[in-house]
């Protein structure tokens, strides 16, 4: 098990764990909102022994980061990707599910110097099509909802419907309990409740034509955050040029659902890419 070690940050420290050698290529690997960095614990390790240098990062007030952050969201965290592809030596390609998709796309706008190809699973790249009356409904909901005492355990059941169709990891159960263990610590369930009455994906679709690096993306054709995922795929295809491998009876974390496929598919998208020495040339795609 690789020890934990934090970036510094303006407002706070951001926990991660690097496997692999330092001279070997370097892929970032983020969660989404709620979630863990151990969620892409079955892409990371065969990752690693493929030769790369595989860094899982927690989002800001999760996991092991630190909880004194006043902002939250895709930029944000875009910004920690960035700064952690800079400490580590990129560039990098990155990996991201969910909102951590969203943060990898909007680095990559940002900074195609650093980041050199994406992998997105379950990606929410835009907001849903979404009225004031029901923005407002849904963030009293959320304060709410993720208030105390009842927050932690209503988060680890909302997580749980997203595997309630389609293929479930042999280490969910063993998830859920961590995801609501890491809430239940002081300040954590605080720090998800802002994030989430933060987030909104607009700031990264309205970039998205600036993304030059080759991506990747999985999308589960159960996944519940798409009224669609046949459309959105479409979308995607054409919002960014992805490469998108529709996966049957997964939902919406493809990659701890259908871990072999993102392996295998990921593996052969790294191998592609161009390299200055043992490194991606992300400069090279600018």
């Amino acid at each position: 098990m690789s020890t934990v070690q934090f970036i510094s940050r303006p407002e706070g420290r951001i926990a991660y764990t690097v496997h692999g050698t330092p001279d070997a290529p370097l892929v970032v690997l983020v969660p989404g909102m709620g979630d863990l960095r151990t969620a892409w614990r079955d892409v990371a390790g065969p990752l690693t022994d493929a030769g790369y240098r595989v860094a899982c990062m927690d989002l800001r007030g999760h996991g092991d980061s630190d909880t004194t952050f006043a902002t939250h969201g895709d930029v944000v965290t875009g910004q920690d990707i960035v700064a952690l592809v800079e400490h580590l030596g990129g560039p990098a390609v990155v990996g991201g599910n969910s909102m951590g998709a969203a943060s990898a796309a909007w680095a990559a706008a940002e900074r195609p110097d650093l980041v050199a190809g994406l992998v997105l699973t379950g990606p929410l790249l835009r907001d849903p099509p979404a009225s004031a009356a029901v923005t407002a409904t849904t963030h009293g909901l959320v304060r709410v909802a993720l208030g105390r005492p009842w927050g932690a355990a209503l988060w680890a059941r909302l997580y749980r419907t997203y595997f309630s169709r389609g293929t479930q990891s042999p280490w969910l159960d063993e998830h859920v309990a961590d995801i609501k263990a890491s809430l239940t610590r002081p300040g954590y369930l605080r720090s998800f409740r802002h994030l989430a009455l933060q987030l909104t994906h607009a700031p990264v679709e309205a970039r998205l034509g600036e993304v030059v690096a080759p991506t990747i993306a999985f999308l589960g054709t159960v996944d519940p955050d798409y009224k669609d995922p046949a459309a959105e795929a479409l979308w995607l295809r054409s919002a960014i040029d992805a490469e998108v491998t529709l996966i049957p009876e997964v939902g919406h974390h493809p990659e701890h659902q259908a871990a072999k496929v993102v392996v295998d598919d990921t593996i052969a998208f790294l191998a592609s890419l161009p390299r200055t020495g043992s490194a991606f040339a992300a400069e090279a795609l600018a």
